[in-house]
């Protein structure tokens, strides 16, 4: 595929999971990509993914996207200004604040360095996981500064573009707060909470259903790579930490006396102020999150998600959301699908018709 804005030549330093997304998805769209890696081995990988190349004499890249661990990230960007004089240099680690004060306080020379930040990511890191969709659709944070040019910054947001993601302007600071809110304290409460799994009976284990499963899913995540995010977002994180623990330990003094008067309406409230939370995550294409979810039996046999996508497609709905959950010891699943409040009533009734089981539907 040759259709793109992206004209400079790529270099992409770190093949990891976003380096080697991102050399997938700029090779598929025709660009040359040089790919490069501390680790040899981790190069050749990501190479034989179809990711890129290897760096060869001559090389003169115009754009150099740096995806390494955070504690090495401004070593690597100020390496690379220092090496390709005259490239734009971007990173795509998680925290910008950090990076651009080190590379500030070593001089270097960031007048062709800005950050960014992918808002895509998986459980599971490694060449391995790539995907070249990873970026389609999400937010790429482009965290400008007072010593860029903003002409000479052009060439990422025509990356962005090219990757399927949306550009978003922010000024460090409101960046480094933003995925503390968003992305990094949620990682510590999911982990807190896996935690507790760990003393669990088995048979307690055995009943876990999605809910569990929903508040824990990222506690899977890489540990020493999210030691060093932690690490270097420390303020903003805890300013969203401590009044969650303020919250928690009122939630922990109505448990204690539960009869005492307003202990109710604290559990009460928690939740209630839980739905407005949640009622405030943009849904797709930014719109209102607010859905209406329909929960459909499905039997444990091949074939049956597909069919039950297909027949909702044939009855010309389109779905916002769909999360799946086994029933325990049992040969059915259920299928909980979020669509538009107005079509729900049509598609359930389409469903049933269909022979369908519909468990319930709410709001």
């Amino acid at each position: 595929m040759t259709d793109r804005r992206l004209a400079e030549n790529v270099r992409v330093v770190g093949s990891g999971l976003l380096g080697t997304s991102i050399g997938l998805a700029l090779s598929q769209r025709g660009v040359d990509v040089v790919l490069d890696d501390a680790s040899p081995s981790a190069r050749r990988l990501a190479i034989d993914y179809g990711a890129g190349r290897a760096p060869a004499p001559g090389d003169a890249p115009g754009l150099i996207i740096v995806a390494v661990p955070p504690d090495v990230t401004a070593q690597v960007v100020a390496a690379e200004l220092a090496a390709y004089p005259d490239a734009l240099v971007t990173d795509v680690a998680s925290v910008k604040r950090a990076p651009l004060d080190e590379l500030v306080a070593a001089g270097a020379d960031v007048s062709r360095y800005i950050g960014s930040h992918p808002m895509a990511g998986r459980e599971r890191g490694g060449a391995v996981s790539a995907r070249a969709d990873l970026f389609v659709g999400r937010p790429w944070i482009i965290a400008g500064h007072d010593g860029i040019s903003y002409r000479r910054a052009a060439a990422l947001e025509d990356l962005i573009l090219d990757l399927g993601a949306t550009p978003i302007e922010m000024d460090v600071a409101a960046h480094d707060a933003s995925v503390a809110l968003v992305s990094h304290a949620p990682q510590l409460v999911a982990s807190l909470l896996a935690t507790r799994l760990t003393g669990g009976a088995d048979e307690s284990l055995a009943l876990a259903g999605q809910g569990v499963r929903d508040t824990t899913r990222i506690a899977a995540s890489d540990p020493v790579l999210w030691g060093q995010i932690l690490s270097a977002n420390a303020d903003a994180i805890a300013e969203v930490l401590r009044p969650l623990r303020d919250d928690l330990d009122a939630v922990l003094a109505a448990l204690a006396d539960i009869d005492a008067p307003g202990s109710r309406r604290v559990l009460v409230e928690t939740v209630a102020n839980g739905n407005i939370g949640v009622g405030r995550i943009p849904g797709k294409h930014g719109h209102s999150g607010r859905y209406t979810n329909l929960t459909i039996k499905v039997d444990d046999r091949p074939g049956q998600i597909a069919r039950l996508l297909t027949e909702i497609g044939e009855e010309g709905v389109n779905m916002e959301d769909l999360r799946l959950e086994h029933s325990p010891e049992a040969e059915v699943g259920f299928a909980e699908i979020a669509v538009l409040p107005e079509v729900a009533g049509r598609l359930a009734d389409a469903l049933v018709a269909r022979g369908w089981t519909l468990m319930e539907a709410e709001r």
